[in-house]
């Protein structure tokens, strides 16, 4: 699993997939017949139960091959993937010092390898970023940045010197994009590790992967039609890419996964718990907690109260994991609040300032409910999982009950224009909804609320839709100069890869 593997939860290729491109794989040019730049049939098997995420398939299928060639570097790359993938998926932080020095162990027999080509290289790399990653989850964030340089370095030198090797310049690309896209406050820091980001050289490198045939092309594809999804807000070549995928591999548990949370962050409720209820279940796969996590927002949009509280405690019961658990405790909440249940409601209130972390936006969120101390609206609070699960109409009669006066809280009285706006948005009435936008940005663009950034950032997509490129921008930059708020980082991101597309 390559770099990038699941820390963000992308999705894999089918293993036939895999065999059908890598087959056709030209050899690279200035390789010698001893060089590798392909994986052997039995790590490539191993690397097919693992995208399926049946991790002890995957472990028994490349114990052989560990046993014949346990130096060589697609062996080796496909362990660890094994390993770091289920490090993260569970979460267990007993599990991370054992898997952190199995990486080490890994690389010094790649550096002391006789074995030449881009593959040996770009497993150095590929594993020093997963160990960049595991150190970062695990609270090891000094050394997680020092193993990102070590690895952004590394895959560097590996396409620089095999540029036509192209899972290096899907690995680098992805690592250029996001770096290019973190918001100001993160380039001193960037500087001071010499890590150059760009979210077009990163694009670049990741669409020249995604062209052509390879070992990993299939990822490559997978994680470029994320982007446009998510930062370029070009959805349908994901939701084809993972309908195709589940359709060709329903066995595929993983591909489950981006199904549902495509379809869930598009608005499709009823889409993403048809493919939740679908998905492959069974002891030969590696749990996913946060599949639950997942099923509970859907049943929460639905009014599904108790049902959504199943989940969430299907979540904590199975959840090792020290993110998202304020924000299940504030899901909790809305559940037996909106469904009536009193003191249910204020027990799991209570449970949000149970010590966690706060790195992810939505626990921060959570976290800053319970310190802010002011009461949610409910008309608002039902209005807006109505929307979050694509019930457009619905959400607008919502708001019907409700009606701002000068004596509730600013919060809701900017929350109330920005729901109409997201509404009519939805429903593709869009002057209607530059109508709210504006409401919502001309009443909050100083406060430390998320309804205005939100609505400068949706105003800047509608404008670059209609070709008004100058205005666009305005509204990109508007959202870059908001005070911080809730979701400034993943907010704040999407406005400067949008304004890098414009060319600032």
């Amino acid at each position: 699993m390559a770099g990038t593997s699941l820390w963000p939860l992308s999705a894999r290729a089918a293993r036939r997939l895999q065999h059908d491109t890598s087959t056709r794989q030209a050899p690279e040019a200035g390789l010698t017949p001893a060089s590798t730049s392909t994986l052997s049939m039995a790590a490539r098997q191993a690397y097919g139960e693992l995208f399926k995420l049946r991790i002890e398939s995957a472990r028994a299928l490349l114990r052989p091959e560990l046993q014949r060639a346990p130096a060589s570097a697609g062996t080796l790359l496909v362990a660890d993937c094994i390993d770091f993938t289920e490090l993260l998926i569970r979460q267990d932080a007993g599990r991370y010092e054992a898997v952190v020095a199995a990486q080490d162990r890994r690389l010094e027999a790649l550096e002391k390898s006789a074995e030449r080509g881009p593959l040996r290289d770009y497993a150095r790399a590929e594993i020093r970023l997963h160990q960049a990653a595991a150190q970062v989850a695990f609270q090891h964030e000094v050394q997680g940045a020092w193993s990102l340089r070590q690895a952004y370095q590394l895959m560097q030198a590996t396409s620089q010197r095999y540029p036509g090797f192209l899972p290096a310049r899907k690995t680098l690309g992805i690592m250029q994009f996001f770096i290019g896209s973190l918001p100001e406050g993160y380039h001193w820091f960037l500087k001071l590790l010499g890590l150059p980001g760009s979210v077009a050289l990163g694009g670049q490198n990741l669409r020249a992967a995604a062209q052509r045939p390879h070992d990993f092309q299939p990822e490559a594809q997978i994680i470029l039609a994320l982007v446009q999804e998510t930062y370029y807000k070009k959805a349908d070549e994901a939701l084809r890419l993972a309908d195709r995928l589940v359709a060709q591999q329903p066995d595929n548990l993983l591909f489950s996964y981006l199904l549902i949370s495509l379809n869930k962050r598009q608005h499709r409720t009823d889409a993403a718990l048809a493919a939740y209820r679908a998905r492959p279940t069974g002891p030969a796969y590696l749990p996913v907690a946060y599949l639950h996590h997942m099923a509970a927002d859907l049943l929460l949009y639905q009014g599904q109260y108790a049902a959504s509280r199943r989940a969430n405690q299907q979540f904590l019961q199975q959840y090792q994991g020290v993110h998202y658990r304020k924000d299940a405790a504030f899901k909790l909440y809305l559940a037996a609040w909106l469904g009536g249940d009193a003191p249910a409601a204020e027990q799991y209130r209570r449970q949000i300032s149970a010590p966690g972390r706060t790195v992810v936006e939505e626990d921060t969120y959570a976290q800053r409910f319970y310190e802010g101390k002011l009461p949610l609206n409910r008309v608002l609070t039902r209005a807006r999982f109505q929307l979050d699960g694509g019930y457009y109409r619905e959400a607008l009669a919502t708001l019907r009950g409700f009606t701002a006066t000068a004596s509730q809280p600013l919060r809701d009285r900017l929350e109330d224009p920005y729901r109409r706006a997201r509404a009519y948005h939805g429903l593709g009435r869009l002057d209607s909804a530059r109508l709210f936008y504006t409401r919502t940005m001309a009443l909050g663009s100083k406060t430390p609320y998320y309804f205005a950034p939100q609505s400068a950032l949706q105003m800047g997509y509608l404008c670059q839709t209609d070709g008004q490129l100058n205005l666009a921008r305005l509204y990109f930059q508007q959202v870059l100069d908001s005070p911080k708020h809730e979701y400034k980082n993943s907010t704040d991101a999407k406005a400067k890869v949008a304004l890098a597309g414009l060319g600032r």
